[in-house]
């Protein structure tokens, strides 16, 4: 009998990086080690130890050497509760947080590492839910609309103040020091195995959704240059590096990366990969029609299809984006664990809290229970999920929640269930936008953490009217990385045939209830009034009050 071989898959999170030891031959995941950011998100001040400036609306960024601390931390935790022999591991594969991007020097040292940045902003990892750079996203488009640029297209019509592209012109404009000292800007997907391997190549799939790159072609200087003279030259000059297809191997362990991680070197490193992307495969979801939907504190839904179409709102489609052959589909909803955590943090009252810990419960645990008995539409409310803007299908990052129907007998469960519906009307949206398109969707399969609320997967599936299908492994991203490594070391051929094999799921896990399904098309309607009053222009009233807080607080802190 063979000796068994395991991969290791590293999954680096908004909070925290998380490493499992899977086994090659079918994907038992026998370890897992997780470590927590020690600096987490940075949107309110830069670390004290470097000052703590005071950071402006809407920015959210990271530390670097917090990604380092995973490898040194959770993946020898994983190897030791696994009980294998690191000899035994034959490769490794990571995925990030999607659009997470930091300027480095030529060798990958992070520029906020270096003593003369270490208080600017614009030199640290600018996290996907940094949305500072709007204003570069909406000229972005507006050129490229006045230029007939064909790669508009392919994202939708429109682009997300959370692309690299975005973010790289907002650091020439707010920094421009900052922008003349970088000599890479580069995907965290990207940066980690560079780190790994001490070789940089760049991800197929972050490369085309983040980075505009279509059809074999970069972004051209003629366009760049329209957009800011001093921005022509960013893809010659910022981006140059291989790009690698997703499951290739791009390169071998280096003995640094093997010290920190205790795993042999010169084992296979696989091409780096988006946290949501790399969870179809750990759902078996790698075939045409096959959705997957990645609930978490925000919501990605991917998908592949055998022709390209254009969608629009969608965060991008790409040849070879999810699994090699096939045009990959992205789309996404900005806020939807965050959401719940705002309205938990923010709108409970004390004595919920209370009863909560009475009863060995967390808040959303009790607010789950009180509203699961509701009749449908019982609480009278409609919300629109926009309290950090709308990713798909409005792409606009300036649009703001809404609770509609409050009354003085109004009660925080209502409101919980309302938001918890408000997500899964704006998955409906995404859903419809992508069959309308031409682009089928066949079959739903759930991941992340919020599988663990029934009823928030319930109130899906009525609204969906679809059975929905659930991924089984509780760390689906990292369990994704790892079937990347497998193909990566030569233990499976390509990432469909490694899916099949590692990858694991629970069919139509959820059926719709009809009767509920057909009250939740009447509050779908509605939702789509509001939906298109608030955010195709009809009212510009979340745009104006957007605009009205930032004058305030630049205000506030011109008196400061």
């Amino acid at each position: 009998m063979a000796e068994e071989k395991y991969v290791i898959g590293i999954d680096f999170g908004t909070l925290s990086g998380r490493a499992v030891v899977v086994r090659a031959s079918d994907g038992q995941e026998l370890g897992t080690g997780v470590h927590d950011f020690d600096h987490g998100v940075l949107d309110d001040a830069l670390p004290a130890d470097v000052g703590g400036k005071k950071l402006p609306p809407e920015f959210a960024l990271q530390v670097p050497d917090d990604y380092i601390q995973v490898l040194k931390v959770a993946v020898p935790a994983a190897v030791a509760a696994a009980g294998i022999d690191p000899a035994d591991v034959i490769g490794v594969g990571t995925d990030f947080t999607s659009a997470t991007v930091l300027p480095t020097t030529t060798d990958g040292t992070p520029l906020c590492e270096l003593p003369e940045f270490a208080d600017r902003p614009h030199a640290y990892v600018k996290l996907w839910k940094h949305h500072g750079a709007q204003a570069q996203a909406d000229r972005l488009v507006a050129v490229a609309r006045e230029r007939g640029e064909s790669w508009l297209s392919r994202y939708g019509g429109t682009l997300s103040a959370e692309l690299g592209v975005p973010k790289a012109l907002e650091t020439l404009e707010k920094d421009p020091e900052v922008y003349a000292a970088m000599d890479r800007f580069v995907d965290a997907v990207d940066w980690i195995v560079w780190r790994l391997t001490g070789t940089y190549v760049r991800s197929a799939g972050s490369t085309g959704y983040k980075f505009l790159y279509q059809d074999g072609s970069s972004l051209s200087p003629e366009y760049l240059a329209a957009l800011n003279p001093d921005f022509s030259t960013f893809v010659e000059n910022k981006l140059q590096a291989p790009i690698g297809q997703l499951g290739d191997k791009a390169g071998t362990l280096s003995a640094e990366a093997a010290a920190w991680t205790g795993l042999p070197e010169g084992i296979a490193v696989a091409v780096g990969n988006i946290d949501a992307h790399v969870t179809a495969p750990a759902g078996d979801a790698v075939e045409a029609g096959q959705m997957t939907a990645i609930l978490g504190t925000s919501t990605c839904f991917v998908v592949s299809g055998e022709e390209v179409r254009e969608v629009p709102g969608m965060f991008g489609v790409v040849k070879g984006g999810l699994v090699k052959g096939l045009w990959g589909y992205e789309a996404g909803q900005s806020a939807v664990g965050d959401l719940f955590g705002w309205f938990v943090d923010n709108c409970v009252p004390g004595s919920y809290q209370e009863e909560a810990d009475q009863r060995g419960l967390t808040v959303h645990q009790l607010l789950t229970e009180k509203s699961a008995t509701q009749e449908v539409g019982e609480h009278g409310l409609i919300a629109l999920d926009w309290h950090n803007g709308n990713r798909s299908v409005l792409v606009d990052h300036s649009l703001s929640g809404l609770i509609l129907g409050q009354t003085l007998a109004t009660r925080p469960e209502d409101e919980y269930r309302a938001l918890l519906e408000a997500t899964a009307f704006g998955a409906r949206t995404i859903v419809e936008a992508f069959r309308a398109a031409g682009v089928p969707v066949t079959e739903v399969v759930l991941a992340g953490g919020l599988l663990k609320n029934p009823l928030l997967v319930q109130i899906y599936a009525d609204v969906l009217r679809l059975p929905l299908s659930s991924a089984d492994s509780s760390q689906a991203p990292a369990l994704g990385s790892a079937i990347h490594a497998a193909v990566a070391a030569g233990a499976h051929p390509d990432v469909a045939s490694a899916a099949h094999v590692m990858g694991r799921k629970t069919a139509q896990a959820f059926l719709p209830d009809e009767a509920a399904a057909d009250r939740y098309d009447v509050l779908f309607a509605e939702y789509t009034t509001l939906h298109d009053y608030f955010g195709r222009g009809t009212n510009e009233v979340m745009h104006r009050l957007k605009a009205f807080r930032h004058e305030a607080l630049s205000q506030r802190a011109k008196k400061r």
